[in-house]
């Protein structure tokens, strides 16, 4: 039997987004306003929502999460919700079945949280969407109509980037790129900065650039040595003039610069 595949008033979409390491997907149907007055009538405010139209919407964790303060373990959720005038309850469900068949159930509940209702422009279909992303956290936010609510999820990613660091540079073929991306995460979360120069070194002499070398001078700085980091910050400004690099030109210079302070002060 075949079953034709024909448009949807309520298609389905898929958004996906790395938070720190830690891969979220969502997936949900897309209804559209087309002139009704959505919150309040079409969707009632105080019952049960699946946040979407259809089989509803579902989130996927690939790691431990917090959302809003709250861990969340690994796993596919139904995302549910309880939609109201000024806030909402959100929900995650581990039910496998859409409340649209199914009542809900409370005892399979993992998450409940209260958010704000906050004012956003017009919006005609229902559009769940990633925003403010920084280096662990996330802000998911749904609008529809005037309506828009968001929580954050947060993956935090030093630990589990550490683990994956140790992984990748015990094996025989890591090369120095690898070595010195170990190196520049260590030195950006302020972790195994000993190491981390000792990493950067091995780089460096194995395949020197401009940015490897700079990254070796503010390693050297981070683990007190000042002079040799100055040494480290004049050769990578010298590879860096070769190169065109004017940005890093002048991001050496202003290193250099606050070092020689440091030393005479």
């Amino acid at each position: 039997m075949i079953i034709p595949k024909l448009p949807q008033d309520s298609p389905k979409a898929t958004i996906e987004q790395t938070i720190g390491v830690t891969d979220v997907k969502v997936t949900y149907a897309r209804p559209s306003a087309k002139g009704r007055k959505v919150y309040g009538e079409l969707v009632p405010f105080g019952k049960v929502w699946r946040t979407a139209a259809n089989a509803g919407s579902y989130i996927t964790f690939e790691a431990p999460v917090i959302i809003n303060g709250t861990s969340v373990e690994a796993g596919q959720y139904a995302l549910l919700s309880f939609p109201g005038p000024t806030e909402w309850t959100i929900v995650l469900n581990k039910t496998t079945r859409s409340i649209l068949f199914a009542p809900h159930d409370e005892k399979l509940d993992v998450l409940s949280i209260t958010v704000p209702v906050e004012a956003c422009p017009f919006t005609e279909t229902f559009t769940i969407a990633f925003d403010h992303l920084t280096t662990d956290a996330a802000v998911l936010a749904m609008s529809w109509e005037n309506t828009r609510v968001a929580f954050t999820i947060e993956a935090p990613a030093t630990e589990q980037a550490l683990k994956n660091i140790d992984q990748a540079l015990a094996e025989p073929d890591a090369t120095p790129g690898n070595f010195h991306n170990a190196a520049a995460l260590c030195l950006a979360r302020g972790v195994r900065l000993p190491q981390a120069l000792e990493w950067v070194k091995y780089s460096v002499e194995k395949e020197p650039k401009f940015f490897t070398v700079r990254t070796l001078s503010l390693l050297y700085a981070a683990n007190g040595m000042k002079k040799e980091a100055i040494e480290a910050a004049e050769r990578s400004m010298e590879m860096s003039k070769a190169a065109g690099q004017e940005a890093f030109i002048k991001l050496n210079e202003a290193k250099i610069n606050e070092w020689r302070k440091e030393l005479v002060a």
